[in-house]
């Protein structure tokens, strides 16, 4: 998946791939939905990555299987604290298209929060993508947000939403540069066009908090992830700006001062390669939904919503 959506040209062709149309009806997004809620709920309960393994993907699909594989390791015998997942109240924010990849928005309320109606009411948003015409629809991108953290998307007289070009220069920040640029940012605080907040300054003030540790010395090292189903997905909204979807890979290294041994958890014990001596090194994949302005609002900072991240991987040595 390597872009947000092909320009219309009008054409089409026998089977349709240069047709603009819808990416899903309803019923077919209710039923990904389902589909999706019916593998979560057994691969949670069994921990195993099989069960869910065909409908997840890209950011997502990693943070999700690593962490099966690992609790299928430390709780071999399942999940005893499994509670079902539901979500309800399923709004679908369906954009019109051409071609593959074709793709769409489901924000729902799930049952995770505990506090429907309140200050800590939250909606789940899930991105699913769908490859090809046989192909199943999987879930790249999940992103938690406030219940009115959803943005309005603009949409045309049938209710289709519109799609963003990865090289959009109606916004502040194309799509397809906020993964670099986000990584970037994190590492030294550059380009200096992400708002301030718990996903951006505060989680920079975080990781030097963590550097100065005493007897560990931790450094990152953050990468841009958008190969294939890490592509950036983004939506137009009604102010003219866009919410978009991206992912980053990051890097933790800790080693230990002389007789001191980083600690590892069960559950990153359980994706480690070799064992530690002084140094552990954690794989991250961090998912992001930001809000991004159209390119000549008053304030152009790109606003970190949500962000949902995994160790994936990790290295003893």
């Amino acid at each position: 998946m390597t872009v947000l959506s092909l320009t219309a040209s009008g054409c089409v062709t026998v089977h349709g791939e240069l047709a603009v149309l819808p990416s899903a009806d309803r019923s077919e997004a209710r039923q990904a939905l389902k589909d999706f809620t019916d593998a979560y709920n057994a691969a949670d309960k069994a921990f195993d990555p099989a069960l869910d393994a065909d409908r997840v993907t890209g950011a997502l699909g990693a943070i999700n299987q690593a962490g099966l594989k690992s609790r299928s390791i430390t709780s071999p015998g399942g999940n005893p604290a499994h509670q079902p997942l539901e979500l309800s109240d399923a709004k679908f924010t369906i954009p019109k298209k051409a071609g593959w990849p074709r793709w769409f928005v489901a924000d729902t309320d799930s049952n995770r929060d505990k506090d429907d109606g309140g200050a800590g009411d939250t909606r789940w948003v899930l991105v699913f993508v769908r490859n090809g015409p046989d192909a199943e629809w999987k879930v790249p991108y999940l992103t938690i947000l406030p219940e009115n953290g959803v943005p309005a998307f603009k949409t045309d007289k049938d209710g289709l939403a519109e799609p963003v070009e990865p090289d959009s220069e109606a916004l502040a920040v194309a799509p397809g540069k906020l993964s670099a640029e986000y990584a970037s940012y994190l590492g030294d605080g550059k380009p200096a066009h992400f708002a301030d907040g718990p996903h951006t300054s505060q989680w920079r003030e975080t990781r030097r908090t963590k550097e100065r540790l005493p007897g560990i010395a931790t450094q990152y090292l953050d990468q841009a992830a958008t190969d294939g189903d890490f592509a950036p997905l983004g939506l137009t909204t009604r102010d003219g700006g866009a919410l978009v979807f991206f992912a980053t890979r990051y890097f933790e290294r800790q080693t230990g001062a002389k007789g001191v041994r980083p600690q590892v958890n069960e559950d990153v014990r359980a994706l480690m390669k070799g064992e530690v001596t002084n140094t552990l090194t954690k794989e991250w994949v961090s998912s992001q939904a930001v809000l991004v302005p159209r390119a000549d609002a008053d304030s152009p900072k790109v606003m970190v919503a949500g962000r949902l991240q995994g160790v994936t991987g990790a290295k003893g040595s």
